[in-house]
């Protein structure tokens, strides 16, 4: 190719991305050959990556995937008996009982895929959960994109568009950008610690309908980057409203491990739709997604994850089956440990249950701590997360900043985030990442790391954001 032209059209019109991932690696790169800073280390705590923070992977995860990657170690005394058992079981589940060995099918290992749908029916109170129904992939994100791609029309046809939150996740934007969809925005309500407004959902789809033919609806519940919590109204109303619409819909459930705030628990779309009566459970087009990059086992660099399709025509399912979508092998040994923990009376059950609990001690402990803090700052607002990994806090910046972002041509919650890196060290994402593209400014960090390292961060956080104030009187 001689010039940018003969790129694919819908390659180039991919959003241009913020790249403060790769000022913060060129900052990391400079105090690495001994530039002088007024910090020592950048700290990233712009995207749910636990593990590069500093908190310790789980144990028994740890454990049998090594044994899956060296099964010599299976001859070694030090292992727990109940690892070297799940290490045989997941091994012979593979072909030639070897990770390295292809999928036996192209949307994942028969055993795994039993393994989640027997998962999926213990969560849900008994109702049944089909294996062929799931579909594994290289993480969540995979999944989406081969469900939007399968309901985009590139027939010459209305653009497809899809409902999603306003703020939604900071990888969705691009993901649609990619697959040719238009994303048709409904706007949470802050003030209602970012709940669903049924009348917003209807004015989107009407307004979208001049512009765009809306095939489907994304959720995020726990919310990401939000925190908020859906209860059983709200998710039964989100149902019939798709019902009547005639959406698909896209739920992401990938935090579902996480809740923590008072009198809020997980309940799972599909549960809720089974319960409404077979005039939905046995119409309404549903794909749930998770993935291993949950609060609790954080394996995000293993990149697995799964869909279970709900309601879809046998000839879509089909369609599906024969993409080359299947993760490699040892993430999908990943989803399975990460289905079918130790059991009371293993021997792993005591360490990995206390692991599991300082995590989730962790993180509920960072969200309330840091939301505090971030309230009582001025210009900064902050609605208290009821679950997933992330605080998403307002930005009131005063007039001289929002002009000297346009003058650079950015986002004022760019050149927040941008100054924030080079001052202070510390990288966290702009709200227009996650949708926003207007006046109204916020920033994504996630509070799941280590309490020291997320105290450091907001140290530094608070320091800058009042020079910037003070800076602007």
């Amino acid at each position: 190719m001689s010039s940018v032209q003969e790129v694919n059209p819908r390659v180039r019109g991919i959003r241009d991305p913020v790249n403060l991932q790769s000022l913060a690696a060129q900052i990391s790169q400079q105090i690495a050959q001994g530039e002088q800073k007024a910090f020592t280390k950048v700290i990233d705590l712009s995207s749910c990556d636990p593990h590069r923070t500093g908190l310790p992977p789980i144990s028994f995860v740890r454990q049998v995937l090594s044994l899956c990657c060296y099964p010599e170690l299976l001859k070694e005394d030090s292992f727990p008996l109940d690892v070297k058992q799940k290490t045989q079981k997941l091994l012979e589940a593979c072909n030639g009982g070897s990770i390295g060995s292809y999928s036996s099918s192209t949307v994942g290992l028969p055993p795994i895929q039993r393994s989640v749908a027997e998962f999926l029916t213990r969560r849900d109170g008994g109702i049944n959960s089909n294996p062929e129904d799931i579909i594994f992939s290289s993480g969540s994100q995979k999944t989406l994109a081969m469900m939007i791609r399968l309901l985009s029309r590139e027939d010459g046809q209305t653009e497809t568009g899809v409902l999603a939150p306003l703020p939604c996740p900071h990888t969705l934007p691009m993901l649609l950008d990619e697959v040719g969809v238009k994303l048709v925005p409904y706007r949470l309500t802050e003030e209602r610690g970012w709940a669903v407004d049924l009348e917003e959902l209807h004015r989107a789809l009407m307004t979208a309908r001049r512009q765009c033919d809306p095939r489907a609806i994304y959720i995020s519940n726990p919310g990401n980057p939000t925190g908020h919590v859906q209860d059983r109204e709200t998710i039964e109303k989100m149902i019939h409203f798709a019902a009547s619409e005639r959406l698909v819909l896209l739920v992401e459930e990938v935090y579902q491990d996480s809740v923590f705030g008072q009198d809020k628990e997980f309940l799972s779309y599909k549960k809720v739709l089974f319960e409404m009566g077979v005039s939905y459970s046995e119409t309404v087009e549903m794909v749930s997604f998770h993935s291993i990059s949950t609060a609790t086992m954080g394996e995000c660099g293993l990149r697995g994850g799964y869909m279970e399709l709900i309601n879809l025509d046998p000839a879509v399912k089909k369609i599906l089956f024969q993409y080359p979508s299947s993760a490699s092998i040892l993430p999908q040994l990943a989803i399975e440990i990460m289905v079918n923990p130790p059991a009371p009376g293993d021997a792993s059950y005591e360490k990995y249950t206390q692991e599991i609990l300082v995590r989730a001690q962790t993180l509920s402990q960072n969200a309330g701590r840091a939301c505090k803090l971030l309230n009582a700052l001025p210009g900064m607002s902050c609605q208290p997360a009821m679950g997933g990994v992330f605080l998403y806090p307002r930005l009131h910046l005063p007039a001289e900043i929002i002009e000297e972002a346009k003058m650079l041509r950015l986002s004022a919650d760019v050149l927040y985030c941008r100054r924030l890196l080079e001052e202070e060290g510390i990288c966290l994402g702009p709200g227009c990442e996650n949708g926003h593209n207007d006046e109204n400014f916020h920033i994504r960090l996630c509070v799941l790391a280590p309490p020291a390292v997320l105290e450091d961060v907001l140290t530094h956080l608070c320091s800058f954001h009042r020079r910037l104030l003070n800076g602007s009187d």
